[in-house]
């Protein structure tokens, strides 16, 4: 039966995670000629000893769950393949900014001919890390400072300190995040925050207080998540020229809320995927427990890639929602869908399409949007590999709608609402790959169906985020 030890070593020189495998990662075992032969030519090797050195806070049982499938292992290639495995797994933690693998023929009492000892040597992070970094939303930026204690309790438990500012959000919060031992995709997370931002399209400012508790576990090949969240909620007015019904949203509330969410996700890449599909489920159910806010939320987004010739990629997604009032509560500013801008429906100005009042757009309880992209390479750039190929040139056909409900009619009514006034829009433009962070487009737009009150980007349009439609 295989054995894992954990010893301490001097601490390796401190460098940033390494996710590929290079030379120095995995070692063949080092040993005698003669010894080495006889491993090699033994189809069949034993793992009797796994070694983790470096450890000082981790707690060796929480690593036991990381590193078990190397004493499964048959053969040395089979060795190698598994202790790779392990070591991408220990990384994966969060917990070590370095992890070698060297793998060895056994020695002492007890060893076997064909016996192997495998040795990770961890680097374990510092107790205390400190970071800033720039964040890209749909069309705004943000500076973000934190204070990160990693491997709180030596079992890969994380506790952050975030303070968030930009030209219209500002936040700060605590977020404890706790993965279950041997499943680091099923994970609990406790968060506490404040939240205030300015929405000038509505003429309003919100700031949340708020706190919740969110539960993570993979299910077949879809990544769910179950959240429990408690929202203190004020808004109130940027200007005096607020229209009326923006004024009458002004005040305080308490949102208590329920909501699931599942994830689907076969793309190549989150930016700019060559192949793959995205399926996205959301629902919340508000008031069921506590607060003055209580109705039932779905949203829904569906993405489909596929790789054309030259490199060309064609992309279809579909975005969907609805938000129903319980009882004889009415939906709020905060809650309702807003649809227009550089990421959703272009052509149009961002959150101004619908529901309006005074120039100061209100949201919709249901809304709809499709786009149909069709990306490729530079033209002269076709055959080239290097910073040109962060670049795409981009051809689009948007439309949408968003609108209220009459409740007391039947879902065909909804139906034909939705489809009336569509809005549309199409153009052509330049695409920019960052990584996998973000993407950048500056598109030339040529808005169509245009209604009544509806603000109009008609020319150059630029647009930053991660989350286009």
């Amino acid at each position: 039966m295989g054995t894992v030890h954990a010893r301490s070593l001097e601490p390796l020189p401190m460098q940033g995670p390494d996710l590929g495998v290079q030379p120095d990662d995995i070692e063949a075992p080092r040993a005698e000629p003669e010894a080495t032969q006889e491993v090699l030519e033994n189809r069949d090797v034993v793992v009797q000893r796994v070694h983790v050195d470096g450890l000082g806070r981790t707690k060796e049982d929480f690593l036991t769950y990381e590193i078990k499938e190397v004493f499964r292992a048959k053969s040395l290639i089979d060795v190698m393949k598994r202790s790779h495995e392990a070591r991408q797994k220990l990384l994966r933690l969060g917990i070590f900014r370095k992890v070698n693998v060297v793998i060895d023929t056994s020695r002492g009492e007890g060893a076997l001919p064909n016996g192997l000892e495998v040795t990770f040597h961890v680097t374990e992070l510092r107790r205390v890390t400190g970071s800033y970094h720039t964040t890209v939303g749909n069309n705004e930026g943000n500076m973000v400072l934190g204070v990160k204690l990693p491997n709180l309790c030596g079992r890969a438990e994380r506790l952050c300190l975030q303070f968030s500012f930009g030209s219209r959000e500002t936040s700060y919060g605590i977020s404890l995040f706790k993965p279950q031992p041997g499943n680091i995709q099923r994970s609990l997370s406790l968060n506490a925050y404040k939240v205030s931002g300015q929405f000038p399209w509505s003429s309003l400012r919100e700031t949340d207080r708020g706190a919740s508790a969110e539960l993570t576990f993979p299910v077949w090949k879809t990544s769910q998540s179950l959240k429990f969240e408690s929202v203190w909620r004020e808004v109130s007015c940027l200007s005096k020229t607020a229209a009326f019904a923006v004024r009458q949203e002004s005040g305080h509330s308490l949102k208590s809320a329920l909501s699931h969410s599942m994830v689907l996700d076969s793309r190549s890449s989150t930016i700019l995927p060559k192949s793959g599909a995205l399926l996205r489920v959301q629902q919340e159910l508000a008031g069921f427990s506590a607060g003055d806010v209580s109705f039932l939320k779905e949203n829904v987004e569906l993405e489909l890639n596929k790789s054309l010739i030259w490199d060309t990629v064609l992309s279809l997604s579909l975005w969907g929602g609805l938000l129903l009032p319980i009882g004889d509560t009415t939906t709020s500013i905060c809650d309702r869908f807003y649809l227009g801008g550089p990421t959703s429906v272009r052509g149009f100005s961002r959150n101004s399409m619908g529901p309006q009042s005074g120039g100061d757009y209100l949201g919709g309880e249901a809304f709809w949007a499709g786009g149909l992209h069709l990306f490729s390479p530079l033209p002269f750039a076709h055959r080239k590999r290097g910073f040109m190929d962060l670049f795409r040139t981009h051809f689009f056909l948007n439309a949408g709608n968003l609108c209220n409900l009459n409740y007391g009619e039947g879902p065909t009514a909804h139906l034909q609402r939705l489809a009336e006034c569509v809005r549309w829009s199409y153009g052509l433009g330049l695409v920019l790959r960052l990584g996998n962070i973000a993407r950048l487009e500056l598109n030339y737009c040529v808005p169509m169906g245009v209604q009544s009150g509806d603000r109009i980007c008609d020319g150059v349009q630029f647009g930053a985020g991660i989350r286009f439609l």
